[in-house]
């Protein structure tokens, strides 16, 4: 019997559209749990039906170790998305992490995916415990334990993450995927195996698999902040606790951020300003990450290079053929990294001196 494929059909820009334009109050949130699914992809489906039929928008990962998903749904339906998520015994229970600043426009449809790992790290599971991760610290304990000034504070996210938000002295390395930071984060803590090591991430998932890790490879006093970023500013929030956190909360959907601590700790791609805003670039044959702040996106069209903003003036045919005939940002780097310069170039130039 042929495989239904359950996936929405509607262009995305009108799925978009119809989001901006609804005044139904949505709820934006993520989870995530580990666990041994025999058919990921028989589960995808019927995932995918029940949680279509509560009007929930999202990103889903599905694979044979667990699911991870960030979602939105029509706020009267939480209740009853809760309880079919938690219908499932594995799932019962399970954190939902309640998006910070939010107006429920974070996504337009629902995609669920099944791939080899719900988050993509490199590691052969079968060589380690995952079971035996780190212990999950409150945001109290978060806070009392930097106190120590033992304590070693790693931020196990993406360099463009931690570039507009982080840990006070976090230690946040240079890296474009959670698979390159697992090995540098070991090299850079190898002489701290007997130090206190708090990692965190946006919402714990990244470091319920870290931790696991670096316990296996010896060190001796792993944590990690229970419900990532999302949680800690929650509980900081509710308890009156002093934030330690300072800037945004990168976040994968349309928001792109939320923010926790009121600086701004990061600048501009293109003119230096402080600035937190991550933009993708308007040209669709680029499409770099990158900061930019108003003036600079009056600029530049909302794209990252004069060079972008000239092409999405041509006629689309002039598009097409040029496409493969001129070199953009975001072939080249995919996420920018902010270079001061100190003085004006041309766009083009900046691939290389700011957005890069």
């Amino acid at each position: 019997m042929k495989r239904k494929r359950l996936y929405n059909l509607v262009n995305r820009e009108e799925l978009k559209q119809r989001m901006l334009q609804s005044d139904e109050e949505r709820t934006t949130l993520s989870f995530y749990r580990y666990h041994h699914i025999k058919d990921p992809r028989a589960f995808r489906d019927q995932f995918y039906i029940g949680l279509d039929k509560l009007g929930v928008c999202g990103r889903i990962y599905v694979s044979s170790e667990g699911v991870n998903g960030q979602i939105s749904v029509p706020t009267v339906n939480f209740t009853d998305l809760k309880a079919f998520l938690y219908n499932y015994p594995w799932m019962d229970g399970m954190r939902l992490n309640i998006a910070i600043e939010d107006d429920g426009k974070s996504f337009y449809k629902l995609k669920i995916k099944v791939r080899e790992k719900i988050v993509a790290d490199g590691l052969d599971d079968s060589s380690f415990d995952v079971t035996k991760r780190g212990r999950h610290l409150s945001a109290e304990e978060v806070n009392n334990l930097m106190d120590n000034p033992d304590t070693v504070v790693v931020d196990m996210r993406n360099h463009y993450e931690s570039e507009v938000g982080h840990f006070e002295g976090a230690i946040c390395p240079d890296v474009e995927t959670f698979r390159e930071a697992l090995p540098i984060v070991e090299e850079m803590l190898a002489d701290k195996k007997d130090k206190p090591v708090i990692m965190y991430c946006t919402g714990g998932i990244r470091c319920e698999k870290a931790s696991a890790y670096y316990l296996h490879q010896g060190f001796e006093k792993v944590y990690m902040i229970d419900g990532g970023i999302i949680e800690y500013a929650r509980q900081c929030k509710e308890k009156g606790l002093p934030i330690r956190y300072r800037g945004k909360n990168f976040v994968f959907d349309e928001r792109m951020g939320e923010r926790i601590g009121e600086e701004i700790i990061s600048n501009c791609h293109q003119c230096g300003k402080p600035c937190d805003t991550h933009k993708d670039c308007a040209n669709d044959a680029c499409h770099l990450l990158f900061i930019q702040c108003d003036e600079c996106a009056g600029r530049y069209d909302d794209c990252c290079s004069d060079t972008c903003a000239d092409f999405i003036k041509l006629p689309e045919e002039e598009q097409e053929r040029l496409r493969n005939e001129i070199t953009f940002n975001g072939q080249k780097y995919g996420k920018g990294r902010f270079k001061p310069t100190t003085s004006e170039v041309g766009a083009s130039e900046l691939s290389g001196a700011a957005p890069g």
